[in-house]
C-alpha cells in the first residue's frame, strides 16, 4: 500500500486491479475464508476486527477486493537495498546527488509500508537476513552526522571535531545491562561485534560529511523517526529497538535537527518510551550519551537551550514540557525524582516557567501546570516531617479520647436502651391492661343491658297486675264476682252464682280454689311468669287447710357445694358411716434416716455409729511394719476403741524422735517435707500413678495455678466457696472430674489397703476429689454461680436490642410511608406485565439497587431518595426512628433464649441443692439476690420473643423461617444503601451545578470573544468537535504501560488528550494552587483598582 515508485506506476496498478471489483462473489464458505485471511493480514485490534466481522457479505467482498487490489508490491529488501545505496562511500558526488533526490520519497513509502502492512512484512523487514533496523539506524546516523559536526565546529576547531564527531564510531555503553527485554529474533551477532562493524564501515571522510550535509537539508531525519515509531508500535519491533545498541541514542541525537517538527516528534516518542516499563532507564542512558557526544557540561543542557530559543514554535514547547514532566516524575523512587527535578532546576527551568506563566497557549499552560502539580516541594516536605510527630501525638491523644468517649457512649446507649425497653414494656403492659379493661367494660355493659331488660319486664308485669286488679274491682262492683278475704291475707274470687249455693260440686271445687293475687291474674289472662310467690311453708299450710286444692311441686334441693341446711339424721348405714369422715389413722412410722449421711464417714450397718475415715500419715523415713491383728471397722462398735482418739495423741508425741529410733536400716536420705519442688520431682519418680500420664500432668499444672491444698479445694467445693476458688479455676477443674473408670481404679486401690502415701500428689488429690458427694452437681452449681452475673450482663443488652428494634420498626410511621412509596413505584413498573400486588417480601428491598435507569447512571433507590426529598421531606429521616437495628442484627435470639433456659436450669439445680443444705448461707443469699434478676430476664426474653414475632408478622414474614439475623440486616442494608444514595444524589447535584456554572462562564467568555473576532467562533467550534471526539476515544490513564502492539500510539494519543499527572499530584499541589489562586485574585483586584 503506497509502495509504487511514481504516479505512472500507481495508475498502472489501478488499471490492473480495477477489474476484480466486478468479479462475482464466491460461495459463503470461500468468502469467509478469504475474509479471515484479509483480517489477519490487516493486524487490527480486536474491537476493530469485531466491527468488520459484522459486515454483510457485500461489504466483506468489497473489502477483500480492495485489499487484493493494493497488495504489497515492494518487498522489504527493495527499500533496504536503496538505503544501503545511499550509504555506499564509494559512490561519486554526482551519482550520490542523483540517487538522494528520491531518498525522502523512499523513506515515506517505507514508513507507510511499516505502518499499514501486516505484521509479517514488518518481521521480514527486521529479520536477521535483511537487518532492516540496523540499516535504518545507520542511515539516520548518517543523515544527522553533518548537523552534529557543524554544531561542534562552532565551539572547537575542525580537526578536533573531526576526531570527536563520530556518533556511530563511539563506544556507546550498552543500554540494556541487566534489562529483561528480549533480544531480536534471529540476531546472532554480539553487540560488541556490531559496534566494530559500524565503526569500520562508517569511517568519517570529507565526502561523507558533504553527503550528510546534503541529506540533512531534506526531511529524511524526520521520516526516519516516523519509520522507527511505526516499528516500535509493534511489541516485536519495540523490543528490537530497545535492545539495539544505537537506536535510542540516534533518536535522542535527532534533537540536534533544526526542524522544530522533528524535535517535537522525537520528544513525543521519547516521552512515550519513558512510560513503558523499563523505558525510563534507557532514555536517561540515551541522554547520557547525548551529553558525551555533544559535549554538554550538564545533562539536558541542549534540551533546555532549545526550549528557551524555540519560543515561537508552540508545538515543540508543548512536547518539550511534556517530556520534561514525564522524564522527571514517571519514576517511583522519591529521592530520584527530587534529583531529576533538581537537575532541571539548575538548568533554570523554574525561572523560565515563571516567565511562561502568562503564556497565551492553553496547551502549553496545561503542560506547565501538570509539571507544577507533580513537583515535589522539598521545603514543604520538611515542614510536614517536622510537624508529623506532633500530629501523631495529637492523633494518639484524640484516639484515646475517642476510646473513652466510645466507652461512655456505649454505657449511655445501654442505659438509654434499658430505659427504652422499660418504657416499651410498660407500654405493652398498659396495652394489655387496657385490653382487659375493655373486656370487663364489654361484659359489664352486657350485664347492664340485661338488667335493664329485666327491670323493664318487671315493671311491665307490675303494670299488668295493677290493670288486672282494677278489672277485678270493676267486676266486683258490677256484681259479677265476689271477693272473700281470709285471715292469712289470701283472697278467694267466687262467682256470684257460686256464692248463692247454686253451682254444682265440680264447679265449686274448681271455683273454690285459693289463689293469690298473682294466681288470680294468671287464671284470667295468659301472662308471663308472675313475681315470686309467698314462702313455700305458707303455701303448703294453705294447701293443707283447703283440703282438695292441689299443691304445687316443690323445687329440687340446692346442690351440695354451698353449705346445705341441716338435714334430718339419716337412718341405718348412713349414720354408721358418718364417723368415718376424718382421716384414717397414720401408718406406722418409717425407719429413721441413717445418721451422718452428709459427712465423709462410713456406715456399715443400720443403727451402728459412723466411723470416721482416718487420713494416712506421712513419715520422713520408711518405718517397719507392726504385725498386729487389726479389728475391722464394723467390730469396734461398743469397744474401748470407739471412745479413744489416737490422732490427738500423735499431736502430743515427738514423732521425729520416734521415727529416728524405729526407722528401717535401708533408708534413703531423709525426706524434708518443706524441700524444694526439684527434690519432690526427683522423689516423685518412685510414686505410684493410677491416672493417665497426660491427664495427671495437666491436673498438676492446674493445681499449681490454684496454689491451694487438696483439703482446701475440697472444702471450698463442699461449701461452694467461690472466694477461695475463682470461677476460672472451677471451670478448669471441671475438665478433671473423675471418670467412672478412674473411680473404680482408685476404689480398688483403696480396698486392697495399699498405702495411700505411695500415690502421686495428683492421684491422692483425685482420690479425695472423687469422694465429694454430688461432685458434678456442686461443680456445675459453682460454675453457674460464678458466671451468673456475667451471663445476665451479657444477655440483657441483647434482649433489649431485640425489643427496642422490633418495636421501633413496627411503630415507625415514616418507614411505613417509605414502603408505601416503594409499593406504588413497583406496581407502576410491573402492573402492565405482572399485575398489581398488595405487598412484597422484605428481601425485595435489596433489589432496589439492581434496578437501574435507562442511562445506567442511577438506580431505583436513587430515584426514591429524590422523590422523598422533593415530595415527602418529613419522612426523609425515617432511619432515625429505627433504634438499635444494627445491634439487633447481630443477636441470635434462639441462642439467647437457650441461654436463659440454661440459667433457669442452673437456678433450679441450685435450689435443689439448697433444700439438702439449708444451712448454707452462700446458696441462700445467691438465690435471694438473683432469683428476681432471672425472673426479670425471663420476662424480657418473653417480651423480646413476642415483640419480634409481632414485628416479623407485621411485615408479612414467617417468624420460624426469619430469625433476627435475617430480619434486621435487611433494614440495616436498606438504610445504608439509602444514605449512600442520598449522598450520591447530593454529590451529583453539586457536580451538575458546578458544571452548569462553568458552562455559563465559558459561554459568556466565548460570546465576548465571538463579538471581537468572528473567525474565532468558527475555530472554537472546530476545537469543541475535536475535543468531543477525543473524549469518546479516551482510554485509561495508565502511568506505566506494558509493551504490546499499539502501546506507543496509545501512549502518545493519551498524552495528547490529557497531560501526565501522578496520583499523588493533586494532594501535594492543593495548597500551592490555592496560594496561586489567591495571588491571582489579589492581582486581579489590583488591576481592577
Amino acid at each position: 500500500m503506497g509502495n509504487a515508485g511514481s504516479v505512472d506506476s500507481q495508475q498502472t496498478e489501478f488499471r490492473a486491479h480495477s477489474v476484480p471489483l466486478k468479479l462475482p462473489m464466491p460461495e459463503p464458505g470461500e468468502l469467509e475464508e478469504r475474509f479471515a485471511v484479509v483480517l489477519n493480514a490487516m493486524n487490527l485490534p480486536p474491537d476493530k476486527a469485531r466491527l468488520l466481522r459484522q459486515y454483510d457479505n457485500e461489504k466483506k467482498w468489497e473489502l477483500i477486493c480492495d485489499q487484493e487490489r493494493f497488495q504489497v508490491k515492494n518487498p522489504p529488501h527493495t527499500y533496504i537495498q536503496k538505503l544501503k545505496g545511499y550509504l555506499d562511500p564509494a559512490v561519486t558526488r554526482k551519482k550520490f546527488r542523483r540517487r538522494v533526490q528520491e531518498s525522502t520519497q523512499v523513506l515515506r513509502e517505507l514508513e507507510i509500508s511499516l505502518r499499514t502492512n501486516h505484521i509479517g512484512w514488518v518481521r521480514e523487514f527486521l529479520n536477521e537476513e535483511n537487518k532492516g533496523l540496523d540499516v535504518l539506524v545507520e542511515y539516520l546516523s548518517f543523515a544527522q552526522y553533518a548537523v552534529t559536526f557543524d554544531f561542534e565546529s562552532l565551539e572547537n576547531n575542525v580537526e578536533n571535531s573531526m576526531d570527536k564527531s563520530k556518533p556511530w564510531s563511539r563506544s556507546i555503553e550498552d543500554l540494556h545491562r541487566g534489562s529483561n527485554l528480549p533480544s531480536p529474533v534471529g540476531s546472532s551477532a554480539s553487540r560488541s561485534g556490531r559496534h566494530s562493524t559500524l565503526r569500520y564501515n562508517t569511517l568519517p571522510s570529507r565526502r561523507t560529511l558533504k553527503n550528510s550535509r546534503l541529506v540533512s537539508k531534506k526531511d529524511d531525519v524526520h521520516v526516519c523517526i516516523m519509520c522507527l515509531r511505526a516499528i516500535m508500535n509493534y511489541q516485536y519491533g519495540f523490543n528490537m529497538v530497545m535492545s539495539h545498541p544505537h537506536a535510542v541514542n540516534e533518536i535522542a541525537l535527532s534533537l540536534n535537527n533544526k526542524n522544530p517538527r522533528t524535535k517535537a516528534l522525537v520528544l513525543e516518542l521519547l516521552a512515550a518510551v519513558c512510560l513503558v516499563r523499563g523505558g525510563h532507564e534507557i532514555i536517561l542512558s540515551a541522554f547520557d550519551n547525548f551529553k558525551e557526544v555533544c559535549g554538554e557540561k550538564q545533562r539536558f543542557e541542549k534540551l533546555m537551550e532549545h526550549f528557551r530559543n524555540e519560543d515561537n514554535n508552540i508545538d515543540f514547547m508543548v512536547a518539550c514540557m511534556q517530556f520534561i514532566n514525564i522524564v522527571v516524575h514517571s519514576v517511583e523512587d522519591m529521592n530520584f525524582r527530587v534529583h531529576l527535578q533538581y537537575e532541571f532546576t539548575k538548568l533554570g527551568l523554574d525561572e523560565y516557567l515563571d516567565k511562561l506563566k502568562h503564556t497565551e497557549s492553553d496547551k502549553l499552560q496545561v503542560q506547565i501546570q501538570a509539571y507544577l502539580d507533580n513537583v515535589f516541594d522539598v521545603g514543604a516536605l520538611l515542614e510536614d516531617a517536622e510537624t508529623k510527630n506532633a500530629a501523631l501525638e495529637r492523633v494518639e491523644e484524640l484516639e484515646e479520647n475517642i476510646s473513652h468517649l466510645s466507652e461512655k457512649l456505649q454505657d449511655t446507649e445501654n442505659e438509654a436502651m434499658a430505659k427504652i425497653v422499660e418504657l416499651e414494656k410498660q407500654l405493652m403492659q398498659r396495652n394489655k391492661e387496657l385490653d382487659v379493661i375493655r373486656e370487663i367494660y364489654k361484659d359489664a355493659n352486657s350485664q347492664v343491658h340485661t338488667l335493664r331488660k329485666m327491670v323493664k319486664e318487671k315493671e311491665e308485669a307490675i303494670q299488668r297486675q295493677s290493670t288486672l286488679e282494677k278489672k277485678i274491682h270493676e267486676l266486683e262492683k258490677q256484681g259479677t264476682i265476689k271477693i272473700q278475704k281470709k285471715g292469712d291475707g289470701d283472697i278467694s274470687i267466687l262467682p256470684v252464682a257460686l256464692a248463692s249455693g247454686m253451682v254444682p260440686a265440680g264447679a265449686e271445687a274448681a271455683a273454690g280454689t285459693c289463689v293469690t293475687p298473682a294466681a288470680g291474674a294468671a287464671s284470667s289472662v295468659p301472662l308471663p311468669p308472675p313475681p315470686p310467690p309467698l314462702p313455700a311453708l305458707a303455701a303448703a299450710s294453705e294447701a293443707v287447710q283447703n283440703g282438695p286444692v292441689p299443691v304445687p311441686v316443690p323445687p329440687p334441693p340446692p346442690p351440695p357445694p354451698p353449705p346445705p341446711p341441716p338435714a334430718p339424721p339419716l337412718p341405718g348405714p348412713a349414720l354408721d358411716t358418718a364417723p368415718a369422715a376424718p382421716l384414717p389413722p397414720p401408718p406406722p412410722p418409717s425407719a429413721p434416716p441413717l445418721p451422718g449421711t452428709a459427712s465423709p464417714t462410713v456406715v456399715f450397718n443400720s443403727g451402728l455409729a459412723a466411723v470416721k475415715i482416718k487420713k494416712p500419715i506421712k513419715t520422713k523415713f520408711r518405718m517397719p511394719v507392726f504385725n498386729w491383728v487389726a479389728l475391722k471397722p464394723n467390730q469396734i462398735n461398743g469397744t474401748v476403741f470407739n471412745e479413744i482418739d489416737d490422732e490427738r495423741i500423735l499431736e502430743d508425741l515427738n514423732v521425729d524422735e520416734f521415727e529416728e529410733i524405729f526407722k528401717t536400716k535401708a533408708q534413703g536420705p531423709a525426706i524434708d517435707l518443706t524441700s524444694s519442688k526439684q527434690k519432690i520431682t526427683q522423689k516423685g519418680s518412685n510414686k505410684v500413678t493410677l491416672l493417665d500420664a497426660n491427664r495427671a500432668k495437666n491436673l498438676a499444672i492446674t493445681l499449681r495455678k490454684a496454689g491451694k491444698t487438696a483439703d482446701e479445694i475440697c472444702k471450698a467445693i463442699h461449701v461452694f466457696d467461690l472466694k477461695t476458688l475463682p470461677v476460672d479455676f472451677v471451670e478448669c477443674l471441671m475438665r478433671f472430674l473423675p471418670t467412672e473408670n478412674e473411680v473404680k481404679v482408685l476404689r480398688l486401690y483403696e480396698r486392697e489397703r495399699k498405702p495411700i502415701e505411695n500415690l502421686s500428689d495428683e492421684d491422692r488429690f483425685m482420690m479425695q476429689f472423687s469422694k465429694i458427694e454430688r461432685l458434678m452437681q456442686k461443680m456445675t452449681i459453682m460454675a453457674f454461680i460464678g458466671n451468673f452475673a456475667e451471663s445476665i450482663q451479657m444477655l440483657t443488652p441483647q434482649l433489649h436490642a431485640i425489643i427496642a428494634a422490633s418495636v421501633s420498626i413496627k411503630s415507625s410511621q415514616k418507614l411505613k410511608k417509605i414502603l408505601e412509596i416503594i409499593l406504588a413505584l413497583g406496581n407502576y413498573m410491573n402492573s402492565s406485565k405482572r399485575g398489581a400486588v398488595y405487598g412484597f417480601k422484605l428481601q425485595s428491598l435489596d433489589l432496589l439497587l439492581e434496578t437501574k435507569s435507562t442511562d445506567r447512571k442511577q438506580t431505583l433507590l436513587h430515584y426514591i431518595s429524590n422523590v422523598v426529598k422533593e415530595k415527602y421531606q418529613h419522612v426523609s429521616l425515617f432511619y432515625n426512628e429505627l433504634h438499635y437495628v444494627e445491634k439487633a442484627a447481630a443477636v441470635s435470639l434462639e441462642n439467647v433464649l437457650l441461654d436463659v433456659k440454661e440459667l433457669q436450669r442452673g437456678l433450679d439445680l441450685t435450689k435443689r441443692e439448697y433444700t439438702m443444705h439449708d444451712h448454707n448461707t452462700m446458696l441462700k443469699e445467691f438465690i435471694q439476690n438473683n432469683e428476681g434478676k432471672l425472673k426479670k430476664l425471663q420476662d424480657d426474653a418473653k417480651i423480646a420473643q413476642d415483640a419480634f414475632d409481632d414485628a416479623v408478622k407485621y411485615f408479612g414474614e414467617n417468624p420460624k423461617t426469619t430469625p433476627p439475623s435475617v430480619f434486621f440486616p435487611v433494614f440495616v442494608r436498606f438504610v445504608k444503601a439509602y444514605k449512600q444514595a442520598e449522598e450520591e444524589n447530593e454529590l451529583r447535584k453539586k457536580q451538575e451545578q458546578a458544571l452548569m456554572e462553568k458552562l455559563m462562564e465559558q459561554e459568556a467568555m466565548m460570546e465576548q470573544q465571538d463579538q471581537k473576532s468572528p473567525s474565532h467562533k468558527t475555530k472554537r467550534q472546530q476545537q469543541e468537535l475535536i475535543a468531543e471526539l477525543r473524549r469518546r476515544q479516551v482510554k485509561d490513564n495508565r502511568h506505566v504501560y506494558e509493551g504490546k502492539d499499539g502501546a506507543i500510539e496509545d501512549i502518545i494519543t493519551d498524552l495528547r488528550n490529557q497531560p501526565y499527572r501522578r496520583a499523588d499530584a493533586l494532594r501535594r499541589s492543593v495548597r500551592r494552587r490555592f496560594d496561586d489562586q489567591t495571588l491571582r485574585s489579589a492581582n486581579g483586584t489590583e488591576i481592577t483598582m
